[in-house]
This record gives structure tokens, sequence and C-alpha cells, in this order.
């Protein structure tokens, strides 16, 4: 095997190792509202997230490979480009997860593929029309998934309000299953992609794919299920880390408003991925839960992790961006031959750190609620929502005085022992 095709092999296995992060990274995104609302146990429920990220496969087209794939014209999208693209965003992902960050993997890449890009060829090296793109949806994906979970959540608010709660509870329990699935399609239809575009136009920039007539990437069959097959085996891995903060940190949710939220996500994510654009499963996942906690009058939306969250998004492109960037010049200053054991090794190092990382980190078992944490209190009708005597939800007060979520509700718990059931 020679010098180029040992090169190409790595940058695939690199490529794939991207994906694989990426469905850790942002399993959270699918499975946190079922394993906090206590609907499947969180070995469970990364199983049936895994299976909806590869079933996706046979639904999707590839509008938003060729968004990806194009960020860079095809002149300057050589291997060393690639490698260093993809070493920033695999560098942030782990970064952020290692944080308990749920961040984008989308914008890790696009922002590793600009900054490498820069750094290669300068401005006439990027596709503006691509980047304008990803950065729109940066703000976009958020706030429809806030729009939207306001939405079905007053809307759901309005139609239960004389539902009996216990039956609803058991119903939705089940339609979670249904949302939660339509999540994960969405998210292996998104994110998949991303590694899909990547790898065509390096087969396409080397010789190995015939460039595009119509402007649209040739996909082979193999690229793609090679990146269903790793987005999936990623997120049976879990990111356990992420998952407490995407199910329990930002607002208090049940059956309704986690299948509200997850509903909703689920039609931003479709939309966008018809649209061809690089969205974040996380930004709109994270939105969806925060515009259903803000929609839900039993519960409160603890907007300083939300307001974490949003600049750890505002930070990622440009974070990624400036790894691709130091990698390329590292990668270039070399010989050829030097540059392929480098990325070989650079390769290795990455798989043999993450396998490290997965055995030190959360199990499944640790982000399981815990007996204390099931908050067996009356719920308003319909919504399966915490509320006191007067109406208002007892953790509001405490994060108005600035405590955190987890004392709000420890003091919806003691405030319950006294209330009267409504």
């Amino acid at each position: 095997m020679d010098v180029t095709t040992l090169t190409l092999v790595g940058l695939i296995a690199l490529a794939l190792l991207f994906d694989y992060t990426n469905g850790f990274h942002d399993a959270a995104n699918a499975i946190a509202t079922v394993v906090a609302t206590r609907v499947l146990r969180p070995r469970w429920a990364v199983a049936w997230a895994a299976g909806w990220n590869f079933v996706a496969f046979f639904f999707v087209g590839t509008a938003v490979a060729n968004t990806v794939g194009s960020t860079v014209h095809t002149e300057y999208f050589g291997p060393a480009v690639v490698f260093a693209a993809l070493l920033g965003a695999v560098v942030w992902n782990f970064t952020s997860w290692h944080l308990g960050l749920p961040t984008s993997s989308s914008h890790a890449l696009v922002g590793g593929l600009v900054g490498a890009g820069l750094t290669a060829g300068g401005l006439s090296a990027i596709k503006g029309e691509s980047v304008e793109k990803t950065a729109l949806f940066i703000v976009v994906s958020p706030v429809a998934g806030l729009l939207l979970g306001s939405l079905v959540m007053a809307l759901l608010g309005v139609l239960l309000r004389r539902a009996d709660v216990p039956r609803t509870e058991r119903r939705f329990r089940a339609l979670q299953l249904v949302s939660s699935a339509a999540v994960s399609l969405g998210h292996g239809g998104n994110d998949a992609q991303k590694t899909m575009g990547v790898i065509a136009a390096l087969l396409v920039s080397t010789g190995h794919l015939d460039a595009p007539i119509d402007g649209d990437l040739p996909i082979p069959d193999w690229v793609a299920i090679s990146a269903y097959v790793a987005i999936a085996a990623g997120t049976m891995s879990g990111g356990w880390r992420l998952v407490r903060t995407m199910g329990s940190s930002i607002t208090q949710l049940r059956p309704v408003s986690g299948f509200a939220a997850e509903t909703s996500a689920a039609v931003a994510l479709f939309g966008s991925t018809a649209l061809g654009a690089p969205v974040s499963t996380t930004h709109t996942v994270a939105g969806a839960v925060t515009g259903v906690g803000a929609a839900n009058r039993g519960a409160t939306v603890n907007w300083r992790v939300f307001g974490r969250l949003t600049v750890a998004w505002v930070v990622t492109l440009p974070a990624a961006a400036a790894v691709a960037a130091v990698a390329y010049l590292l990668t270039t200053a070399p010989p050829t031959a030097v540059s392929a054991v480098v990325m070989t090794a650079v390769v290795l190092g990455l798989v043999a750190l993450l396998g490290l990382a997965l055995r030190s980190a959360p199990k499944a078992s640790d982000v399981v609620p815990g007996d204390d944490e099931e908050l067996e209190v009356a719920m308003r009708p319909g919504t399966g929502s915490i509320i006191d005597s007067r109406g208002v939800p007892a953790s509001r007060e405490v994060l108005e005085r600035g405590g955190s979520l987890e004392e709000a509700e420890s003091a919806a718990r003691r405030q319950d022992r006294t209330r009267q059931p409504l």
C-alpha cells in the first residue's frame, strides 16, 4: 500500500471517528427526555436511539452532505485540509463532552473546514454560500426549537386541561417512544450526512470519484452505510455526561412536556434537513426543551444553564477553526511521507484516548433518576407539571433568588409534604 492510499484510508478512518464522537456527543439529544421521565432505562434508550439513527439511511437524501462537502472549494479540498478540519472537530467534540457541554458537532466540523480552508487558500478557498447557511442556522435552529416547543406545549395544555392525569401520563409515556424515535431519525439523517459529505468530497479531490456534473456530490453506498453505522455505534456508547444537562438541568420534564420537546425538535430537524442545512441537533433540542419549560406554568427554566450553553455554541465554530488552522500548518510543514505517518499516529492516539475516556466516563447507572429525584407530587391536569397550592412552582422562587435547579427541586419536594392536593 503506497503512501497516497494509506493517507486516504487514514483520513476516512478519522472521518468515521468524528462520526462516532458525533454519536456519543449528541446521544443525549434523543435520550435525555425519555431517561429523565423514566420511559426507558438508559441502556434501552441508547439502543432505541441508535437503531433509528441507522434507519435514517433508508429515508433521507444527501442535501446536507452536499452543503458540508462544498464548504471548501474542490481545488483546496486536499488531504491536509481534511485532516486538519476533522482533527479540529474531533478535539472540540472531545473537549466539550469532557466538560459536559452539549455543543454542536455540526458546527465543529464546519468550523474545522473553514479554519483549514482559510489557512490553505484564504477567502478564495471558502464557498460563502455554504458557510452562510450554516451560520444562519446557528441562530435559526435553537429559536425554531424554542418557538415550536412553546407552541406545542401551549396547545397540549389547552387540549388536555380537563384530561385525567394518570391516564394522560401513561399515554404520553408510550408517545414519547415515538417522539424520541423521530429525534433520533432526524439526528441520524442530518448529522451522518456531514461525514458522508466530507468523505465524498475527499474522494472527488483525490480522483477516486468523478467530479459532480450537476453540483451534487456522488455518495457511494459504502460511504453512506459506514457513516450511519459509525454514528449509531457512537450513540450506543451513551454520552452519559450530557444526559442530565439536557434532561433535567434546563427545566423539569414529565412525559407530556418531554413529548412536546421531542416532537418540536424533530419537526425542526426534518425541515432543516429538507433545506440542506447542516443544523445542530443539540441547539434544536435544547431550544425545544427551553420553549416547553417557558410555556409550562408548572415548570421553571434555568436560564443560566441555557445562557451557558449559548456561549458554548458561539465559541464552537471559531474554536474548532483555530485548532484546524494550527493542525494544517503542522501537517504541511514536514515532507509528505512524514505527514502520512503523523496523521496515522494522531488517529491511533485519538482512538486510544477516546477508549480511555469512555472507560472512566459516567456509566448508564449514573444517570438513572434516583428514588429521591422522582417528584411524586400532584400534577396539574393534562400537563403533568408540579405546582403548589397557589399555582406557582416552588422551584421558581428558589431560582429567582439565585439558587440552583437541584435546590429548586428539593424545595418543591419539601413543599409538597405540606400542601393540599389540588
